[in-house]
């Protein structure tokens, strides 16, 4: 046992590698971050010094982020380029310790040669390491916040309420509480999808267009204009107009949908209803499309995406559960739509206000 413990530890000596020379000499690791374009002439120069540089120097640790092509490495450049006080002004841009090089040319070889072996031998900060403190500890809190107010927003939205409730009320005059419940289950499966896919097609558009500082200062202004709007649905309920689908679209709506009398015409009506209620529902969710472009990557803004649709349809199948199970009735979740519709537009207006505030708050304190 003793033998093979030692051939082991032998084993396990030998295969660690030794630290590079450099390292051992008392060099200091060199962290670089490139942002450059695919098929710019200059980065692919740029690309080709620093892979000579690296070649000679095992301290020079490089992150090469292509923007392009690629929208969370554009959002990551921004940040970055803010962090050092600095404005965009093309690629390649690299960051290295307290530098900035834009632009690349045979003749700044030299220099960046010196710089590289300043950082070697006195030591250069990481550049990532400006962003940790800043944005990192606030927009993930912003983020859910906003997203979870919003899509609760949403929810109780009375559009929603409605339309729901009028699906319900033909389905049982056609059948039996069961067909109600995969009904309203196969409706609310199909609104989540319908909103989840346009919501994917607005962020793209969003993401493809550039989340700049000043579509979130637009989005911030049309939050607190939709939260003002909502608020004077709670004081002058039917004057000028409604945060709701407009008039002259519900008879048309009401018809679809007092048409349905199976559980697969609930699922596809719940498509064609769900366009029906975007000018009524989309408010909120442009916001939160708008604070996502800005503040997360794509893979984030899939999540929240997921999360927030779920909260949107969840009375949806809560009113559901309550008609099956007879907790509730059709017609009595109608009167109390009917009784709360202006304290539900006051609840919205002081929500979606508060964010666009904040939002705007934010934005002034530098935390995005």
């Amino acid at each position: 046992m003793a033998k093979i413990l030692f051939l082991i530890l032998s084993f396990i000596l030998t295969a660690v590698p030794s630290a590079p020379p450099a390292f051992a000499a008392g060099g200091h690791p060199v962290d670089m971050v490139l942002f450059y374009g695919r098929g710019c002439p200059y980065c692919a120069a740029m690309r080709d010094y620093l892979a000579g540089a690296k070649a000679r120097h095992p301290e020079v640790r490089l992150d090469e982020r292509e923007i392009y092509f690629d929208q969370d490495n554009v959002q990551l450049f921004e940040k970055l380029a803010a962090a050092y006080g600095a404005t965009i002004q093309g690629v390649p841009t690299l960051f290295m310790g307290n530098d900035v090089i834009v632009g690349f040319a045979d003749d700044m070889a030299p220099d960046l040669d010196q710089k590289i072996a300043d950082c070697i031998a006195d030591g250069c900060p990481a550049p990532l390491d400006r962003l940790s403190g800043s944005s990192s500890s606030v927009t993930p809190t912003l983020t859910f916040t906003a997203v979870v107010t919003a899509a609760a927003v949403d929810a109780i939205n009375p559009c929603a309420f409605a339309v729901l409730i009028i699906l319900i009320t033909a389905v049982l005059a056609a059948g039996s509480r069961h067909r109600v419940l995969f009904a309203g289950l196969a409706f609310s499966l199909a609104v989540f999808i319908s909103y989840y896919l346009m919501g994917l097609g607005l962020y793209s558009a969003v993401a493809a267009a550039g989340a700049t500082t000043a579509l979130y200062v637009v989005v911030a202004v049309l939050a607190i204009l939709i939260g003002l709007f909502n608020l004077k649905d709670y004081l002058w309920y039917g004057k000028w107009f409604v945060m709701e689908v407009p008039r002259s679209w519900r008879p048309t709506m009401k018809r679809i949908i007092q048409g349905v009398t199976s559980v697969p015409g609930a699922f596809l009506t719940g498509f064609v209803v769900s366009l029906f209620l975007l000018p009524c529902t989309s408010g909120p969710y442009i916001v939160i499309l708008g604070l996502l472009g800005k503040t997360a990557t794509r893979n984030q803004a899939l999540a929240w995406l997921v999360l927030y649709n779920l909260i949107f349809v969840l009375p949806m199948i809560a009113i559901t559960l309550a008609v099956y199970f007879g907790l509730t009735t059709a017609e009595r979740a109608e009167e109390w739509r009917t009784r709360n519709l202006r304290r539900l537009h006051l609840f919205a207006g002081v929500i979606i206000l508060a964010l666009g505030v904040g939002m705007l708050a934010t934005l002034w304190l530098g935390k995005v």
